[in-house]
């Protein structure tokens, strides 16, 4: 997987959540060695012209603050359908997209996070961050929750991707569920991350929560507490309208008030094709 893609795509629209994006992105590209390329996105093909004209402007200004060499793609079209269509294409060679987001304020918490509007239907990751990076060299410590879900096996294989390139340690949050044959699945779930952090030699530590009903604000309590780079989740499998509504319990990790960066996977039916990825 790593050998198949190598840029790191950023979702930019010229705010300051954008450059948010950019940081993060040039942060991780410099570790992982891939390319950044800047991805804006304008209602018709009439403003394409002005876009990469701005955009020009934008990628030669990155070059002087930062000594990056970055690229940049315009397409017209909606938001949602345009960055992931793009950043799914095999042959783009996206690693993940960084993506700015405000977070859950005015219209949003009527009609739903965009940010997960985005997101659903790709099948790259994307990283969703509402400030700059912290100042150190590396992302040290990021959260993993653990539930019965089988997806959790799915984003898995971004632990350890992440653990091996960024040096990180993966902290193991486990769903408390008092439903036996749930907690069961929980176990199994958690039993098999583990054995695969430990076979690609990933430092990790393993902590419970204490009520599953507050499980989504006791994952971003505890993060807060270790000052946790990263909080990585999946999706709901099969999202739907309702979820955007009345908002998908991923909304309320991808908009949290501390602002800590959200890494979402969404669920493939092709887990099995990456199985060999986390022997690697």
């Amino acid at each position: 997987m790593e050998q198949e893609r190598k840029s790191i795509l950023v979702t930019w629209d010229f705010s300051q959540v954008s450059s948010h994006a950019l940081k993060h992105a040039i942060k991780i590209a410099g570790i992982l060695k891939n390319h950044i390329v800047l991805f804006h996105v304008v209602k018709d093909q009439a403003q394409e012209g002005q876009a990469m004209e701005e955009l020009k402007q934008t990628v030669a200004g990155i070059k002087k603050e930062h000594g990056e060499d970055v690229d940049y793609v315009v397409r017209s079209g909606k938001i949602f359908k345009e960055i992931s269509d793009y950043a799914s294409k095999e042959d783009n060679k996206v690693n993940f997209v960084v993506m700015g987001t405000h977070g859950m304020k005015g219209s949003q918490k009527l009609f739903g996070s965009w940010a997960l509007k985005v997101i659903a239907g790709s099948s790259v990751p994307f990283i969703v961050v509402q400030d700059d990076p912290p100042a150190k060299e590396r992302y040290t410590d990021i959260v993993f929750p653990v539930d019965f879900r089988s997806e959790n096996k799915e984003k898995l294989q971004w632990a350890i991707f992440l653990g091996k390139y960024l040096n990180s340690k993966i902290h193991l949050f486990k769903a408390p569920i008092s439903n036996k044959d749930l907690q069961k699945k929980v176990n199994v779930n958690l039993n098999f991350a583990v054995r695969f952090l430990i076979q690609n030699n990933i430092e990790y530590e393993i902590h419970s929560g204490t009520k599953y009903s507050m499980f989504q604000k006791e994952i971003l309590t505890f993060s807060k507490k270790i000052g946790a780079d990263l909080i990585l989740i999946t999706t709901t499998k099969h999202i739907t309208t309702v979820d955007y509504i009345f908002g998908a319990k991923e909304q309320y990790l991808l908009s949290n008030s501390e602002k800590i960066p959200i890494m979402c996977v969404n669920p493939k039916s092709n887990f099995a094709k990456v199985g060999q990825f986390m022997y690697g």
